[in-house]
């Protein structure tokens, strides 16, 4: 864990209005049989600072009704750790940890003054795992900002589908499983009855019927 200076909670304290917005999910609905819808989001416009970096990878964050919070992992308050950070947007930037329950956007601010003369807080977005269950980022939880293999879904109109809980315990009954990630359609497995988008390497989820 890195030395913090002295102060950097009541200088944070002094940062404007910094609005982020907590995703369960970020990743585009696509046409014909691919892709996941967004997901309702939740507002935090009055985040408070703890460490020298806000929101770096490893620290932690509690969330209230109007704010969020960074706040030593070890507190009573701590409710997700950062699983990674990175500058810019997501539509650009490197995706998320597989295992990510939810995304904060976190908007750039620049801060009349500080202590130290860097209070800069660039534009970037934390991946974010809770400290305790659920974890709707694991394969079958029906959340998480990517789908990969071992998630479900559900059609959702217009060739778009989105993720629920394989268990049956989201609002809507799953209706296929993501059994495999290839590159391309015709690596799929003959059982095969959806195509669903998930990035990366592998970017063509093999889903069969349940």
């Amino acid at each position: 864990m890195r030395m913090r200076r002295s102060g950097a909670v009541g200088v944070a304290c002094a940062l404007p209005v910094l609005l982020a917005a907590l995703l369960t999910g970020c990743q585009r609905p696509t046409s014909g049989s691919a892709g996941q819808d967004g997901r309702p989001t939740a507002t935090a416009p009055r985040p408070v600072g703890y460490g020298a970096v806000f929101l770096g990878t490893g620290e932690c964050s509690s969330f209230g009704t109007t704010s969020f919070t960074e706040v030593p992992c070890t507190s009573e308050r701590a409710a997700a750790r950062v699983i990674a950070r990175h500058d810019g947007s997501p539509d650009g930037g490197p995706p998320c940890p597989a295992n990510t329950d939810f995304v904060l956007h976190i908007s750039a601010q620049r801060p009349a003054s500080h202590e130290d003369g860097d209070g800069v807080i660039p534009q970037g977005y934390a991946c974010m795992r809770n400290l305790e269950p659920p974890h709707p980022g694991d394969p079958g939880g029906g959340g998480g900002p990517r789908t990969v293999v071992g998630d479900c879904v559900y059609g959702a109109g217009r060739g778009q589908v989105r993720e629920t809980a394989c268990d049956g315990t989201g609002r809507r009954r799953p209706e296929y499983r993501v059994v495999r990630a290839v590159r391309t359609r015709d690596r799929c497995p003959p059982a095969t009855a959806l195509y669903v988008e998930l990035g990366g390497t592998d970017p063509v989820g093999c889903a069969r019927r349940i």
